[in-house]
């Protein structure tokens, strides 16, 4: 065979193989752009449910208020969350859903940075009001809310809090009064102010048992006669099938999650037991949860009793969010009133914010003391309840606080070693004046997004829960008016 014989057969080779690989890449790009226009169709397709799903119509509410929890809260607990060899810090369960922010300044001849009372009447009823207001204007005249609202149109409602059930937040759901201070006239409120001859909360679950059996008026006993169930303990409430039910769980709040022993049912027990009986109504409901203590902990510069708090918060947000994308017609919108205690992620010249030290804590500073005033012991109870060794000046600061025998004393001093310890550090004992973040899920959540007021709050739920889905017009009164 000649040399040019061969070069054709090579030439034809090639030829052939050219024709050959021509027909894979026209085939191959005929799939892949078929399978792309298919992955186009399937993204149009899913997009488009979406936005369905973003219209339809809103049969259930669960409205979710982290009292006090500003944004170094939330920031503080995405650092409390990580480990210390993660290089990235990872999204709370919260972060999914950041839809915007709202404005929390109350409406008050003296103050200009709210209680909880006025911002939890805001959100509840759509009026600024004075500060200590539960659900009245400012001319003391009383404001519906979205939860009456919600009785009146044939839905169930709950009221769940892990302060007393009574307090400021709640309270201004289902009660009025013109001071937050009236907890045991509120708690006839939740008793005596009927709704077409219907109590108007079937569900209330929390603390505050002191406020219902007093000496003047036994309320367990009357509602028990209404009625409802009566528990007092997690076991009592998993194995109770009232639909109407009163949980009241400590004399006053509930204890903090990290201090809870197994017989006080979580914030995410409470919420997971109310919509249990409250899904049994066709009409739908709408639920109030409040993670109370995230303030508490705040006023009192306790960042060990804050992501504590603040775990218990999440782990009932996640029930809420878990039932909402089940159920598929249930709002979850979660926000604050404001934020407590002026948190910092870091202090002085350090650019460090550590969550090591309030790992190693077992219990909050306000257990510590109290248990350090029951066996005198400083050394015995700071070995059993921190997992690292006091140095010898913490150790006699906390020993000079005990011998005054005061409780908030030795709290204090047992608060400053976590906080030198982490670097944290607080600007009041009071609150502070900031927008606060708003998430939402479900149906109608884009309603709630950007910069709005937390009066929006409820001038948008009121027409969800009217079926209308239009904005509610609330006149307010404003002050001398």
């Amino acid at each position: 065979m000649g040399r040019y014989e061969g070069g054709n057969k090579e030439m034809k080779k090639r030829a052939l193989l050219g024709v050959t690989l021509l027909t894979f890449t026209t085939l191959a790009g005929c799939t892949n752009l078929s399978e792309q226009k298919s992955g186009e169709k399937q993204t149009e397709v899913a997009e488009a449910k979406a936005t369905e799903s973003e219209k339809a119509p809103v049969k259930n509410v669960i409205f979710m208020i982290g009292d006090g929890m500003g944004n170094p809260y939330t920031t503080g607990y995405r650092y409390f969350k990580a480990n210390h060899s993660d290089k990235r810090v990872p999204q709370t369960a919260f972060d999914t859903y950041l839809v915007g922010q709202q404005a929390t300044y109350p409406e008050d001849e003296e103050e200009n940075v709210t209680d909880s009372a006025s911002a939890a009447t805001a959100m509840a009823a759509g009026v600024k009001t004075y500060n200590n207001a539960i659900a009245l204007d400012n001319d003391k005249s009383k404001t519906e809310t979205v939860l009456e609202r919600a009785k009146k149109v044939g839905k169930s409602t709950g009221l769940v809090a892990t302060s007393e059930i009574t307090h400021a937040t709640p309270a201004a759901y289902g009660a009025h009064n013109v001071s937050r201070k009236n907890m045991a006239e509120i708690a006839d409120d939740y008793f005596d102010d009927q709704i077409d001859g219907q109590h108007k909360v079937d569900v209330l679950l929390g603390g505050g048992s002191e406020l219902f059996a007093r000496k003047d008026r036994d309320l367990v006993k009357e509602f028990s006669q209404a009625g409802y169930g009566h528990v007092t303990d997690k076991k009592s409430l998993n194995e109770n099938q009232d639909d109407k039910i009163l949980g009241l769980f400590a004399p006053g709040g509930l204890p903090k999650m990290i201090d809870r022993t197994e017989e006080v049912p979580s914030l995410a027990d409470m919420t997971e037991a109310a919509l249990q009986r409250l899904d049994k109504n066709e009409k739908g409901f709408f639920l109030m949860v409040e993670g109370s203590q995230i303030d508490w902990a705040g006023h009192s510069n306790d960042i060990v009793g804050a992501m504590s708090e603040m775990q218990d918060f999440e782990a009932a947000f996640e029930k809420a969010i878990d039932f909402a994308k089940k159920d598929g017609e249930t709002l979850v919108v979660t926000t604050a009133d404001h934020s407590t205690g002026g948190l910092s992620l870091g202090k002085g010249d350090q650019y460090n914010w550590l969550t090591e030290p309030l790992h190693a804590a077992k219990r909050t500073p306000d257990f510590m003391a109290e248990e350090i005033i029951k066996n005198g012991n400083v050394e015995k109870t700071v070995t059993e309840y921190i997992d690292f060794q006091l140095s010898e000046a913490e150790l006699k600061a906390v020993k000079t606080a005990a011998e005054s025998k005061d409780v908030e004393k030795i709290a204090q001093a047992l608060r400053k070693i976590f906080d030198e310890r982490s670097n944290t550090g607080w600007t009041t004992g009071g609150h502070t004046g900031e927008d606060v973040n708003v998430y939402a899920y479900g149906p109608q959540a884009e309603g709630f997004s950007g910069q709005i007021d937390n009066t929006d709050q409820a001038k948008i739920i009121f027409g969800l829960v009217d079926g209308t889905g239009q904005k509610a017009e609330i006149k307010d009164k404003g002050i001398g008016k």
